[in-house]
């Protein structure tokens, strides 16, 4: 996940400005099995505290106390972890730890990329051998206009030498899901702050008439206060959910004109019964007679699942649950219901 990794990042710079060393554990390969799957990473500093996680916290304390000797030499290293008389998941790990020294420009073109929205490719270098020391072992950074760095400074930046007999795990790791929250009433606030914890960008349009600040909406990314008609369609991309949450049935159809002019929007969700719905749906096909059934097809009202949600927390759960089975692509049922495995 993106957002992960941006809090990887911005740990170590912190990390960083108080003389810490950090190293980043990165989970490489997996047989059978586990609680997350291959490409999750977390930060380990000198002192041991921890960003992000690679399990639901039984293998964070023994990374720690293998990532002792990296932290001593400096040198990547793989080490397993076999799970399957351990944990609940029967698999065993393959967890890559790297010292971490980025560069300015690395720092610099992550930021970049993720003001552009871009994917960041990620390549990262290993052998399955248990707590072997190994200067060619490491991850490659590549971004969108070709520009490649390393986690470390083990490996080179081009074509890495000498890597016969290394295995690469690669990796994309696309944009966060950003969510465009249009109203600024209290439940677009709760709606916010779960969306945030769960990685999302979040965007909040406010009226102009009654602007709001980012510091009423913990957790977003920006707040612009606006109408309709100048809202900024280049806002919209195809990883971004639109959320209408005005409480105002005349603002709600406004702002779905416009929508109905994005080249591509996954998902819009309208608060209220099915028949306010029905009566914004035949208001844009009177206004609209072009409009497309795919952009219909895109409107969720009532938004969310069938969980029973009552307050405005329950109601952002449910919310957010919908918009990642529409990202994610997967039916709404529970788990024990899902044949295979519950990560495909």
């Amino acid at each position: 996940m993106m957002y992960e990794f941006e809090n990887i990042i911005t740990a170590y710079q912190k990390n960083k400005q108080q003389g810490k060393p950090s190293v980043l554990a990165t989970v490489v390969a997996l047989e059978g099995a586990s609680y997350r799957k291959p490409g999750v990473r977390m930060l380990i500093d000198v002192d041991g505290k921890m960003v992000g996680a690679v399990s639901g916290g039984c293998v964070e304390k023994e990374i720690y106390r293998q990532s002792q000797s990296v932290f001593e030499v400096g040198i990547p290293k793989v080490m397993t972890y076999d799970g399957r008389f351990r944990l609940g998941c029967e698999g065993i790990l393959y967890i890559l730890i790297e010292p971490m020294e980025l560069s300015q420009n690395f720092i610099t073109a992550f930021r970049n990329s993720l003001d552009r929205r871009e994917s960041v490719h990620l390549q990262s270098y290993f052998t399955k051998k248990d707590q072997e020391l190994d200067r060619r072992y490491g991850t490659l950074v590549r971004f969108s206009n070709n520009t490649s760095y390393t986690i470390g400074d083990q490996l080179n930046t081009s074509t890495p030498q000498n890597m016969d007999g290394l295995e690469i795990f690669k990796q994309n790791l696309p944009a966060a899901l950003r969510l465009i929250i249009i109203g600024a009433e209290h439940d677009a606030v709760q709606l916010c702050s779960f969306a945030a914890l769960s990685g999302w960008e979040v965007c909040v349009i406010a009226t102009d008439s009654d602007p709001k600040e980012l510091v009423n909406f913990p957790g977003a990314k920006s707040v612009i206060n606006t109408r309709a008609e100048l809202f900024d369609m280049n806002l919209i991309d195809d990883r971004t959910a639109v959320m209408l949450m005005t409480h105002s049935y005349s603002k709600d159809l406004k702002y779905l004109l416009r929508l109905e002019q994005a080249t591509t929007i996954s998902y819009i969700g309208l608060l209220g019964p099915a028949k306010r719905r029905e009566r914004l749906l035949n208001e844009i096909m009177e206004q609209r007679p072009q409009v497309s059934e795919a952009f219909f097809d895109t409107i969720h009202g009532p938004a969310g699942i069938n969980i029973g949600a009552e307050t405005p927390q329950e109601i952002a759960i449910s919310i957010l649950s919908e918009m990642l089975s529409v990202f994610r692509q997967q039916p709404i049922m529970p788990l024990k219901n899902k044949k295979g495995r519950i990560h495909s």
